[in-house]
């Protein structure tokens, strides 16, 4: 019998034991946590997972969600995905932009990649004070993949050009090196 999957999310103020909480739902209704990201963002908590199981399991954690997230104080959805996809084509990328903190880094970077053919596979931002000087820095890691067919030295070109323009380090590197990764 072929699995079913589903996205789950859900956020509320922090507190100890949400992920024991949410995962033991899971459990309880027979399904599996494929993968899942979670964080504390300000006072809040938030979590994003892909859960599989038999299409019935799947179904009686969807409709049981919702009304025991309330009871734990959080606004859970879930719903239905397709299975996860198999290998990615393209090349995949490690980007990381470093620089002091103003606001649409995040949106230029996300325009160059999207524009260069780039898919984000995940994404992760922070801010904090520089040492020494405690200026505010902003810094941002990602995981892409470079679609079949276009060119990695476009993509740098074009991450350049933002550099300058904007001020930023960036820094793209292949994330399994070989000699024809600079195209």
């Amino acid at each position: 019998m072929e699995n079913a999957y589903a996205v789950l999310t859900a956020s509320g103020p922090d507190r100890v034991g949400i992920v024991d909480d949410i995962s033991g739902i899971v459990a309880e209704k027979n399904c599996n946590i494929e993968d899942s990201r979670m964080a504390v963002l300000g006072g809040e908590f938030a979590v994003i997972m892909l859960v599989s199981g038999a299409q019935e399991a799947v179904g009686a954690l969807m409709k049981a969600l919702p009304g025991r997230g309330e009871g734990l104080g959080l606004s859970i959805e879930c719903r239905a995905t397709r299975a996860p996809r198999g290998k990615e084509e393209g090349r995949p990328y490690f980007l990381e932009v470093v620089s002091l903190d103003t606001p649409g880094i995040v949106h230029s970077v996300t325009a160059v990649l999207r524009k260069s053919g780039a898919n984000i596979e995940s994404l992760e931002t922070d801010t904090g004070a520089a040492p020494w000087t405690g200026a505010p820095m902003f810094r941002m890691k990602a995981h892409i993949v470079v679609e079949s067919g276009q060119r990695v030295s476009d993509l740098r070109g074009a991450l350049a050009r933002l550099q300058g323009d904007r001020d930023l380090d960036i820094v793209l590197k292949p994330a399994f090196p070989s000699a024809g990764d600079e195209e």
